[in-house]
């Protein structure tokens, strides 16, 4: 610690304050579903959150590991690389949060180091091996992978929940199923601080072998591991209300049996994602589990436009964190007056985003479904829900309904005060 500059303290500084954005743009990835279905209030769904990341984050040091020494070059990396990598990070995870777009906090990083790196050093500072093994592949593969496991599972739930025969069955089976999906979203909670708190780790350890205080390869010390566990938890209790929103019900309305059935699969990838070593998105796999779950259910509509707009976003984080840190950096390299210039962008652009939220703030009681919205199903929900699982409760009750005989009308009465016709 005697030997961190002033210039590594920033750079640790903003890295932390990364990891708090990260905690709060990702809280939708654990809690979306469990506060849309009704098994946590909101603010106890969060708080609930938050301490299992703190947890999660001492589990593992194998993603850091991935990204301290495998992203990029170290030999010759400077601080101010770091630096700019952060400041793109941060202000795409600002602007999609401020639009409420569950984008990746992870790939929102590596773009930021990517671009930052190239403009200080080249594409040969790049190890384009390990950005496509480790990260373009787990791009793409984890949210098909969590989705085509959420879907399989919301079908088996609905094939075994449709032996139900009645209505105080089908509550016990929901208040089950709400039990399981609070042990499930903690399970994610545990993963996500596993898998996403280790990147700021890695940031920071990077930084800390750029400036010669700890030696290529070396796993992050124990204070780098507190700090960063700290701040994603205390974003994570923060709360990203707009992402939630977004995820719990602007993409498919969830019932407790599909908010389980998305959260396990979700949790599945990312603790064996992070075994492995991969950096994958946790956003991503939430996300197309809880595709995969409103494509399970019978009836169940995904809204293919905010799903779009989503997609459009994966698309551009890499990109578009790239070009603003290859930005940033091209100012740190003018010396020390570029590197507070990055750094007066980075509070000004920040800030200016929070004054557009306080436009229309969105707090933990706007995080419900809106009721009424109906949207039809598009050609692909309709061609996956033709192979729909058996009938729940209520479709059994309308059976019996139309099975049941109508009794014949009753005998006409003669009228006693009448006199019968002769």
């Amino acid at each position: 610690m005697e030997h961190i500059t002033l210039l590594l303290a920033i750079v640790i500084v903003t890295a932390l304050v990364f990891d708090f954005t990260n905690g709060f743009h990702d809280t939708a990835n654990a809690m979306a579903t469990t506060i849309s279905t009704g098994a946590l209030k909101p603010k106890t769904a969060v708080a609930m959150s938050a301490a299992l990341n703190l947890v999660g984050a001492f589990l593992s040091v194998e993603v850091a590991r991935t990204i301290s020494g495998g992203i990029v070059d170290e030999d010759g990396l400077r601080t101010e690389v770091i630096f700019a990598a952060l400041v793109g990070a941060i202000l795409w995870n600002l602007l999609t949060w401020l639009v409420g777009l569950p984008s990746s906090s992870s790939h929102a990083l590596f773009g930021g180091l990517i671009g930052a790196a190239v403009m200080s050093a080249g594409w040969s500072s790049v190890n384009g091996g390990t950005v496509v093994t480790k990260v373009l592949i787990p791009a793409v593969a984890a949210p098909i992978v969590a989705g085509a496991a959420a879907l399989l599972a919301t079908r088996l739930t609905y094939r075994i929940g449709g032996k139900i025969r009645d209505e105080a069955q089908e509550k016990a089976t929901a208040k089950g199923y709400r039990a399981g999906q609070i042990a499930s979203a903690g399970l994610v909670s545990l993963a996500h601080g596993t898998n996403d708190a280790q990147k700021t780790m890695g940031i920071i350890t990077l930084a800390l072998v750029t400036g010669g205080v700890l030696h290529p390869g070396a796993n992050p010390p124990v204070w780098v591991i507190v700090s960063a566990g700290t701040a994603i938890a205390l974003g994570t209790y923060l709360g990203g209300w707009r992402i939630i929103r977004t995820m719990g019900s602007g993409l498919t309305d969830l019932k407790p049996p599909q908010g389980f059935a998305a959260q396990t699969s979700a949790a599945t990838v990312i603790l064996a994602s992070s075994h492995l070593g991969f950096s994958l998105s946790t956003t991503q796999s939430c996300s197309g589990a809880v595709m995969g779950a409103g494509l399970g259910r019978r009836g169940g509509v995904v809204r293919w436009s905010t799903a779009t707009r989503m997609f459009v976003a994966w698309g551009l984080t890499l990109p578009a964190a790239g070009l603003v840190g290859a930005g940033a950096e091209l100012l740190t390299k003018q010396g020390t007056w570029g590197v507070v210039v990055v750094a007066a962008l980075l509070v000004a652009g920040s800030g200016s985003i929070w004054l557009l939220s306080r436009r229309k703030p969105v707090g933990h009681g706007d995080v419900a479904p809106a009721e009424g919205h109906v949207e039809p199903a598009g050609v692909v929900t309709t061609a996956i829900a033709a192979v729909s699982p058996p009938p729940t409760i209520a479709a059994h009750t309308a059976a019996q309904d139309l099975m049941t005989t109508i009794p014949a009308p009753a005998a006409a009465v003669q009228d006693p005060a009448r006199p019968a016709a002769v």
